[in-house]
């Protein structure tokens, strides 16, 4: 792809953590989100992507956010909007990676003792795998899901049927930012139509239909939480409506559609850039993952459905997570309970009102962010405040929830999906020493399913959560809630899924 000299400060500040990007032509600049010191984590690659990004075909508004750093063709942390193409890159091949949050009805005093806590982890462990390959084998007491049963999943997502037959409480659909999603032609008749011409064609489909309600390798997580809520009225206000108890025990997840959302996101790429091939078109910034369809086309329509198909396999694994975390909880701990707060998105593209007209917004590791009273948010239990925002920063600087502000019409409604990597994985390994990575898990008393925690996952890692938030605030985009505080992780040395 084309290459961005090397620029200290590309960046014309226009707020405390508000931006601009030129990018060289007469469309509408980039709209950076990001402090100074935020916006020195962003590398020349990183705004060369964006820039691409900017300026394919179709595209009206590009957000950068500050969690952003190279990704697949756009940034991982932006927000791609465009009335007229779809594209793959701005969604990546973990179809809608995700986050979700369950509030238990535990006291934090009971997952104190690390004899408890370890207890929970083996539980979870037996009935959640970790892992890029694993499914329900690697772990006795998983769900069993035949062929029909996936089959369901995929095309109905979290329907009452399908919740039902897996063991998930039908009443969390409605915590969900898309409890299902529909075909190109808004109906689920596309998406069986699309399933019926795809499965001859599907390698292992029945090992990846076994990997619902498991996690993936890398970034992907579960997280045992103590909440903390705000000491402001409106934090403690919202927290209610979200169903949040100050000083209880919640789990947060992150994952996405696992081995068929890879599947079916490399094979979308595969066939868009043949065609480019054949047709002789031009490649946005001359890279092959900005590949893309206009909506109306047969490629758009492949694409839009088999994005579906996969975010209905992500949805469906995090509620069979969140199901199978509990029935953990409750072996160890009798008489635990637990609810839903909400499972949202962070690699999706979605159809919304932009400017007073339908258009696709892409949210590559960019969270969707409502504020109270918008019109999207009509009949469900957050109309009046907005929706839960799901930050995961890292283990020891904890993670937040977060409540958007009218402000974030600037940012087309997204933030940050996190705090975003600051070192590659490679270069993780390289500059960061094992022992202490650990030393420093046992000094902060956060427990791990690793027997060494994957030093590419550090928290050194990751850029400054809390300037990352700092950003977030001071550009008005959201307000914190609660900061989650976790006392053990599950995670996966494999490689990241997403």
């Amino acid at each position: 792809m084309t290459q961005l000299a090397p620029t200290k400060h590309p960046f014309i500040a226009d707020g405390e953590a508000t931006a601009i990007l030129p990018t060289g032509g007469k469309q509408k600049p980039i709209t950076v989100i990001g402090t100074e010191a935020i916006r020195e984590t962003f590398d020349d690659f990183c705004v060369q992507q964006a820039i691409n990004s900017r300026l394919a075909p179709g595209v009206t508004d590009l957000v950068l956010n500050p969690d952003a750093h190279c990704g697949y063709g756009a940034p991982v942390g932006c927000v791609m909007v465009s009335p007229t193409h779809v594209y793959p890159g701005p969604v990546g091949v973990d179809i809608k990676c995700s986050m979700s949050l369950l509030q238990t009805s535990l006291p934090a005093d009971a997952v104190v003792d690390k004899q408890t806590r370890r207890a929970l982890i083996d539980a979870i462990c037996e009935r959640t795998p970790t892992g890029a390959g694993r499914g329900q084998r690697n772990a006795a007491k998983s769900r069993p899901v035949d062929e029909a049963l996936g089959q369901r999943v995929l095309v109905e997502g979290a329907s009452k049927g399908v919740c039902e037959a897996l063991g998930i409480p039908p009443e969390w659909a409605t915590r969900c930012e898309d409890s299902a999603h529909v075909g190109h032609d808004d109906s689920t008749a596309a998406l069986a139509l699309r399933l019926e011409r795809l499965l001859p064609h599907a390698h292992r489909f029945a090992d990846k239909m076994s990997q619902l309600g498991s996690y993936g390798g890398g970034n992907h997580f579960g997280e045992c939480e103590v909440v903390e809520v705000g000491d402001d009225p409106r934090s403690q206000s919202v927290a209610e409506t979200f169903g949040l108890v100050d000083g209880g025990v919640a789990f947060l997840s992150h994952c996405g559609s696992r081995g068929i959302g890879h599947q079916l996101a490399t094979g979308q790429f595969k066939a868009l850039q043949a065609k480019f091939e054949q047709w002789n078109i031009p490649l946005p910034g001359q890279d092959r993952e900005l590949v893309y369809a206009p909506l109306g086309t047969a490629e758009a329509d492949a694409y839009l459905d088999d994005m579906a198909l996969g975010a209905n396999f992500a949805t469906v694994n995090h509620l069979l997570i969140n199901a199978l975390v509990l029935e953990a909880f409750q072996q160890v701990i009798p008489g635990a309970t637990g609810q839903l707060v909400y499972f949202i998105s962070h690699n999706i593209a979605r159809k919304e009102i932009v400017d007073n007209r339908p258009a696709w917004v892409h949210r590559k590791g960019a969270t969707r962010a409502y504020p109270g009273g918008h019109h999207a948010l009509a009949g469900t239990p957050f109309a009046q405040t907005g929706h839960p925002i799901l930050l995961p920063g890292n283990p020891q600087a904890g993670s937040a929830v977060m409540v958007a502000d009218p402000g974030a019409v600037l940012s087309r409604y997204s933030v940050n999906h996190g705090a975003g990597r600051q070192l590659g994985r490679k270069a993780a390994k390289r500059a960061l020493n094992q022992a202490q990575v650990d030393q420093s898990f046992n000094e902060a008393d956060i427990l791990s399913n690793c027997r060494h925690y994957p030093i590419d996952e550090a928290p050194a890692a990751y850029k400054d959560f809390d300037e990352v938030l700092r950003s977030v605030k001071s550009a008005g985009l959201a307000s914190e809630v609660a900061r989650l505080k976790a006392r053990f992780v599950i995670k996966d040395g494999d490689k990241a899924d997403d």
